[in-house]
Formats: structure tokens, sequence, C-alpha cells
């Protein structure tokens, strides 16, 4: 962990990466909350970033249409009742960002080059003073490869596949719990093979593996390792 000796103004920066839905968004949520720090859904912004490009009916292929719509993009994270909702250029759309569709056109989006140095740039400047937590496939690697502390949380596809599944039959979607599970694998097939920042674990991260335990579990065991972090820098109040 490069800045362990070096403490930022705000606190730590706090990168957690992994495959899709293994439960990232809300792991770092609550983590944020218990440590007061603000949460940065890096899945997001980029989510957000593939939806503006199919309204705007731009083919990916075309990396200078691409080009120019990521230099005026204008994407934000607001926390509204609880909750964090998703606002790209005026318009709040959380819940259409969140369909089998955007995951897989996110997953090829977020491989492009001008939509990552775009948003790479945005999330550094959020997190520079530290007191934040990140999620994403490449913040330990890539964003952010001197970050405080780094975890890698994964759970098998079927367990990934099986949660997506009941998060959108909730919302009245109509998906079956084998094509759920098929598009999570097609995710992570695009994620690790794709040539710019495939999905890897960096090699200072702890892997964390949340297969068969509850969230507490989870938060608990990254909430310590997080302390014992401060506590080596000398920081902890």
């Amino acid at each position: 962990m490069a800045s362990a000796l070096r403490p930022r103004p705000d606190g730590l920066v706090i990168a957690i990466d992994g495959p899709s839905g293994a439960g990232k968004s809300t792991v770092a949520h609550l983590l944020a909350e218990r440590l007061g720090y603000l949460q940065i859904d890096t899945g997001a912004m980029y989510r957000a970033v593939a939806w503006l490009l199919d309204q705007a009916g731009i083919d990916p292929d075309n990396l200078e249409a691409v080009k120019r719509l990521c230099s005026t993009v204008d994407i934000r994270l607001e926390r509204q009742a609880g909750l964090q909702r998703v606002i790209a250029n005026g318009q709040d759309v959380s819940a259409l960002i969140r369909t089998p569709e955007m995951s897989l056109m996110t997953s090829r989006v977020s491989a492009l080059r001008p939509v990552r140095e775009a948003m790479m740039q945005a999330q550094r400047r959020m997190g520079a003073r530290g007191g934040v937590v990140l999620e994403g496939r490449d913040i330990g690697t890539v964003v952010f490869p001197d970050a405080d502390v780094k975890f890698f949380l994964s759970a098998s596809a079927e367990e990934r596949g099986r949660r997506r599944y009941l998060e959108l039959a909730a919302r009245g979607q109509q998906v079956t719990l084998e094509e759920t599970v098929r598009a999570v694998a097609e995710r992570d097939l695009q994620d690790s093979q794709r040539d710019l920042a495939p999905l890897r674990m960096a090699a200072d991260a702890i892997a964390v593996d949340s297969s068969g335990r509850t969230v507490d579990e989870v938060l608990d065991s990254m909430v310590d390792a997080c302390r014992n972090t401060l506590r080596t820098m000398g920081t902890e109040s």
C-alpha cells in the first residue's frame, strides 16, 4: 500500500475491485457510511456513459464520436433520501442504467480509451484528498494504484447471478435466473479479456469472498482492515 506513510488530508483512499454482481456497490456504500467517507460509485459512472451513448445512437466503434461525447458529459452522484442517484446530463438515470442490456453495453463501453480516460480523471479529482471509497474493476490497479487499502471482492458466478436476478425481479423486470447467470458469466469474460484495464486483482489487495457470507460479516472484516491501516498511520481517532 504505497501511501501508508503519507496520510491524506481527509482520510484513506479505499479501492474495492471485483467482478459484476459481487456486492461491491452495497459494501462500498455501507463501508463509506461506517467510516464517514464519501462513496464514489465508478460503475454507475460508466453505466451512465453507456446509457448516454446508447441514447445518442453512437456506435462504440466510432471513437471520435465517443470522444466528443465524453468531452461534454456531466455525470453527478447525489444522495437523496438515503439513496444514491445517478444524474447524467441533468437526467436521473438511476434505474435506466441497471438493466442486463446496459450491463453488457457498459462492459463494451468501459473498455474504450476515451471513456476510461475521462472517467479516470474525474474519479482521481474526486478522491485526491482521501476520505473516499471507490468501487469498480480497476480502481486499485489503474485509477488509484497508490490506494491506502485495496480489496478484491468476489463470489461465484452462480451466486452473483442469483443476487442480480432477485434484484431485477424485485423491480418488476421480466428476466429468468438462467439468462441472468449467463449475462454475469459473459460480463466476466468480457471484463477479464479486454485489452484496456482488464479485471484483475492487485498484488497488494485483500481478497474477500462474499459467497455464503452475510453483508455484515463481509463489512466487519473490511472495516477492521481499514482501521488497522489507520492505526499504522497513527491517524485513528
